[in-house]
């Protein structure tokens, strides 16, 4: 089944706990959200059509044999869980990336799932699929895209309410130039949770206008 596809590259990640090794990324186009501080708009159309395979074979070619499949949002093409499915089939390690709209419980079980939880500041809480947090294993990770202080607050009552604290890594992504990394880390040790500062490394590295790095 072919996919519609944004972009391929190979870089170092710039997010999750995996941040700073090197992977094959496959950013898939379309996006059901409209996030406000959204840096990949250019992923909400276009690309090209990519057989599965064709890019199974780009990414076993990487010495890395490590892939994040992303968007956009990757859930919406009926295509990605095959895609998914036979990424790890290849032996390589699987990540994906998804804005948690959509029911993760499908996507292969040995994928590391990266989900998303929308804060008010993005303007797409009211979409989160929450039956999705009732399905993370322990390799998956949430993420928490905060634009302000009110923002990092709603999350720790989100982490507390659905007590996901010990379950699964909790990243705390500050929206590169919206808040200083510095404030986001007194918070979060003032917070007395296990959370982790999760910085766009790529955007420190190459600049945050670059893209497929």
């Amino acid at each position: 089944m072919p996919l519609q596809v944004c972009e391929t590259f190979y870089s170092l990640l710039g997010e999750s706990t995996w941040a700073g090794l090197a992977a094959f990324f496959i950013r898939l186009t379309g996006c059901n959200l409209r996030c406000r501080y959204c840096d990949t708009t250019y992923s909400y159309e276009g690309g090209k059509e990519m057989a599965a395979a064709e890019l199974l074979q780009a990414a076993a070619s990487h010495p890395a044999r490590r892939v994040l499949v992303t968007g956009g949002e990757p859930l919406l093409q009926a295509g990605t869980l095959p895609l998914l499915a036979g990424l790890t089939d290849a032996g390589l390690t699987v990540l994906l990336e998804t804005n948690g709209s959509l029911p993760i419980r499908e996507v292969d079980a040995r994928v590391h799932r990266i989900l998303d939880v929308k804060c008010p500041g993005s303007g797409m809480a009211s979409h989160i699929h929450w039956e999705n947090l009732e399905q993370l294993h322990a390799r998956d990770e949430v993420k928490f895209v905060i634009t302000d202080q009110s923002d990092f607050a709603w999350a720790l009552e989100v982490i507390k309410g659905r007590r996901l604290a010990g379950r699964v890594p909790l990243l705390i992504s500050p929206v590169f130039g919206a808040v200083p990394p510095q404030e986001a880390a007194t918070w979060i040790l003032e917070s007395g949770l296990p959370l982790r500062l999760n910085l766009q490394l790529h955007k420190y590295i190459w600049g945050p206008e670059v893209r497929g790095v």
